[in-house]
């Protein structure tokens, strides 16, 4: 089936609606697009940090994925100049994460409401028009954190394994339709992330049983975060360049692993048995010995 064909005297859109473009991903994403031809609209909470994606070219429009009158607007204006959402990127997202019993629901909650049902509901609002031009593409941000889950990175990880069977749900949904559903698959990328991700985790406290865990987890992450070369950090730029072959793509791919963190990381967890694979974790991440308690 050609996933870009249109019902007849109803012409496809090429608008790009990207969320989350006040940095990383999807500054890079927008600006990359734009240069490309697209016409972008690119979408923040706060739109006052967007100067450059403007001078590029982009549409700036304040987009709050957690508001649903703000989904809905944002949605509704790009439909209103261009009849469709031609390529809907849901970037938008936060990190943090730490061992489960010491989070708090309503952080829970909120994390999944950015990460998870804003991508949901971004896509119900972008799909009716999408089916009536029989065309489209929806590109998800996942990470590697969907494919192998590191010590402390709940809920985080969770709301990228979340992304991943909601885009493979959506791609069955869609197909007959004549649209596209892609899944990005970073490793690390050097950008804001992680200093954002610290404003979504819960009061640190030095006396908790889990306080040495965590620190040695964070030390694994920020590693990560920061070596170089073929398995290192990648740049905003390049899952950028990922996002762009897939949109000029006449078939995109259902998934794209971007870096060598996440094509290595993966391999290593199909090949150890899961206890294989926490023995890996207990080695990267040491967990003292808890004390003994008393009768």
């Amino acid at each position: 089936m050609d996933s870009h064909r249109t019902t007849p005297g109803m012409p496809s859109s090429r608008a790009v609606l990207v969320t989350g473009c006040s940095s990383g991903i999807g500054h890079a994403t927008a600006l990359v697009l734009a240069k490309a031809g697209f016409p972008v609209w690119a979408s923040a909470r706060d739109v006052t940090g967007l100067g450059e994606l403007e001078a590029a070219g982009c549409r700036v429009l304040e987009l709050d994925v957690t508001d649903e009158q703000s989904r809905i607007a944002a949605v509704r204006q790009v439909e209103a100049e261009h009849g469709a959402v031609g390529v809907l990127v849901n970037n938008a997202g936060h990190g943090g994460g730490g061992p489960v019993e010491e989070f708090p629901l309503d952080i829970v909650r909120e994390t999944f409401e950015t990460n998870v049902f804003a991508v949901v509901r971004l896509c119900q609002l972008a799909l009716p028009s999408m089916r009536a031009r029989r065309s489209g593409l929806i590109v998800n941000i996942g990470s590697v954190a969907g494919l192998i889950t590191l010590p402390a990175e709940f809920p985080y990880a969770t709301t990228k394994c979340a992304v991943e069977s909601l885009s493979d749900s959506l791609r069955l949904d869609a197909a007959p339709f004549g649209i596209s559903v892609t899944l990005i698959e970073p490793g690390p990328v050097r950008t804001r992330f992680m200093d954002n991700a610290e404003l979504h985790r819960p009061t640190a406290d030095e006396n908790s049983p889990y306080a040495v865990y965590k620190a040695n987890a964070a030390k694994l992450i920020a590693g990560a975060h920061r070596s170089d070369g073929p398995f290192g950090v990648l740049k905003a730029a390049d899952v950028a360049a990922v996002i762009l072959k897939a949109a000029t793509a006449p078939r995109p791919k259902a998934r794209y692993k971007v870096g060598g963190q996440a094509r290595l990381g993966p391999a290593a967890r199909r090949i150890l048995s899961d206890r294989g694979w926490d023995a890996l974790m207990r080695l990267m991440v040491p967990f003292p010995a808890p004390p003994a308690q008393g009768r």
